[in-house]
């Protein structure tokens, strides 16, 4: 029997679609992009719409209202709480792929953000994993400095049940223990790789599944100097500059079709300079803004240098030509402004006045707190519409890239327009393994099928016949009632105001991947179709909705 291959599974927070310069970006990641160079990149894959569903389904193959993220554990809201799927962790009607990969002999390690429980029967150590170095809420200062911890001050809304941030295994870790040179990044990578060295002989002799988790570029933006300092001066031109070479880019590497139209920027309604045109800014609003975008930038560099550490020590040990190295995003740019989001609870500029310092030339450091707004992020989304958050292709639509030397030796710097999804990656990684889901009954408990389909086929001949997905196959997505549906090219989607519509718009995704032309009233019939296509799927996965705005055939 062939040796079995490893798997380096590795998830960006809130990357976008053309930050990485495989995609089109400007941003060093001379690591990924070899990957990109030598392996295969994704241009039609899709998560959900924020971070801890997509994780559900990576980790299920199933949908996240099945897989228990029907919300985000901080969004259940009181009619959705004690139903199924809406438990807010990773639940038992799934049998996560890291048990199923445990159970077939691999060695299982994680390191990053888990966000998929926050009680100690929740943890990672209990779903599968070996070894295990996590991050438990959504999210947190990547120095690991949390002064309001330290104090009576509220607490942001994603930690009000807990102050346990890190565990290593079974073990509490408080911020305040982390050390003075921690860096989100860079201490994941190195739990990792201790994580891989440390393996007894016994686990040696097995393949791993390695879970690389990054919690970077999530807000707080903050980036070590020797980052931030390579990108100054680099985005001065705006947003709206930005967008367009971007654009332009990913026409040229043939990632977007050229006859793709970008969909207009939508901003809050909220009177901030993050939100604002770039024209109307003062000078010293330009160079805050500015400021920002360079430090996520310094972020994704650092982020790819981490990830050179791990193909580094793989290749020095003799293990990376076998290992199968998967990177990709977990939803769309973060275009939120935090001072419309109750992130913490009051005010956030309180919050940061009394603890951070947001000064110019401060931004990026320990003790600053700042985000980059909705101009920046529909600057990597584009052509699409919207960022994360949404069910429109802003913040669904995530870049992938596949690199796996036994599959791909024909196809270097290929290119796969598939479409394809999160739920696909554990059906996957299973047939490699060797292995199968249980079915219907897993330790004694009854579990769900896996919904994602195995891209093993497609992977060995991705310009070929063999699509991972028919044209028939119904895929849904629904999140902070943020709804769409997807069969072939066609798409439905119903955006509430006051960023959409509040109705139901169609839309061709190959004539108009960017979501411009509303064909709703041109093809009537379609839309009928893909509503009951919705229907079914809402009573499938079990989305619970305020009635009667699930399955209402309303049209503008």
């Amino acid at each position: 029997m062939a040796k079995r291959p490893n798997f380096l599974v590795v998830v960006a927070d809130d990357l976008g679609f053309s930050d990485v310069g495989a995609f089109g970006g400007e941003i060093a990641t001379p690591n990924l992009d070899r990957l990109a160079q030598e392996g295969l990149r994704f241009t039609d894959f899709h998560s959900a719409a924020a971070c801890s569903p997509t994780r559900s389904m990576l980790l299920s193959g199933t949908d996240n209202h099945i897989a228990g993220v029907g919300a985000m554990a901080e969004s259940i809201r009181e009619f959705q709480k004690g139903q199924p799927g809406y438990e807010g962790y990773l639940n038992d009607r799934v049998a996560a792929l890291p048990e199923l990969l445990q159970d077939a002999g691999y060695f299982t390690a994680m390191s990053g953000k888990w966000h998929l429980g926050l009680t100690p029967d929740r943890w990672p150590s209990k779903r599968g994993f070996d070894r295990s170095f996590t991050l438990l809420p959504g999210a947190a200062n990547h120095y690991g400095w949390e002064p309001q911890l330290e104090g009576d001050d509220k607490l942001p809304n994603i930690l009000k049940s807990t102050k346990v941030f890190y565990v290593e295994y079974n073990q509490h870790i408080q911020p305040s223990e982390l050390g003075a040179d921690f860096y989100s990044s860079e201490a994941f990578v190195s739990k990792l790789i201790q994580a891989l060295d440390e393996r007894d002989s016994e686990q040696q002799e097995k393949p791993f599944f390695a879970y690389l988790a990054f919690s970077s570029p999530h807000w707080p933006l903050q980036a070590p100097e020797k980052d931030r300092a390579d990108y100054r001066g680099v985005y001065d031109e705006g947003p709206d500059v930005l967008r367009q070479k971007r654009l332009e880019r990913l026409k040229a590497l043939g990632l977007v079709p050229k006859h793709a139209r970008p969909h207009d920027v939508i901003t809050p309604a909220v009177d901030r300079p993050l939100s604002r045109e770039w024209s109307t800014l003062t000078p010293e609003e330009r160079q805050f803004s500015s400021r920002t975008m360079e430090t996520y930038a310094a972020m994704v560099q650092n982020m790819d240098t981490q990830i050179g550490r791990v193909l580094l020590h793989l290749k020095e040990k003799g293990e990376l030509d076998n290992t199968l190295v998967l990177f990709m995003s977990d939803n769309g740019a973060e275009g939120l402004l935090m001072e419309a989001y109750p992130v913490i609870q009051g005010n956030i500029f309180e919050h940061i006045e009394k603890y951070y310092d947001n000064s110019l030339d401060n931004i990026g450091n320990r003790n600053s707190y700042v985000w980059y707004g909705p101009r920046w992020a529909s600057a990597a989304t584009a052509p699409a519409r919207l960022y994360k958050g949404f069910s429109s292709e802003g913040g669904i639509r995530v870049p992938l890239i596949l690199w796996y030397p036994p599959l791909l030796k024909s196809n270097a710097n290929g290119i796969s327009h598939a479409f394809s999804t999160v739920m696909d990656i554990t059906p996957t990684l299973l047939e490699l393994a060797g292995t199968k889901h249980p079915g219907s009954t897993y330790k004694s408990r009854e579990v769900v099928p896996i919904r994602g389909k195995s891209w093993v086929s497609h992977i060995s001949d991705p310009q070929g016949q063999n699509k991972i997905h028919d044209d028939d196959t119904v895929t849904g997505w629904e999140l902070f009632d943020r709804q769409a549906i997807r069969k072939g090219k066609w798409k439905i989607i119903l955006i509430p105001e006051p960023y959409g519509p509040g109705v139901w718009q169609l839309y061709d995704l190959d004539a108009d991947p960017g979501e411009t032309e509303d064909l709703a009233k041109h093809e009537p019939e379609k839309l009928q179709e893909l509503l009951k296509h919705w229907d079914e799927y809402i009573s499938e996965v079990g989305v619970v909705g305020a009635a009667p705005q699930y399955g209402v055939l309303k049209v503008d």
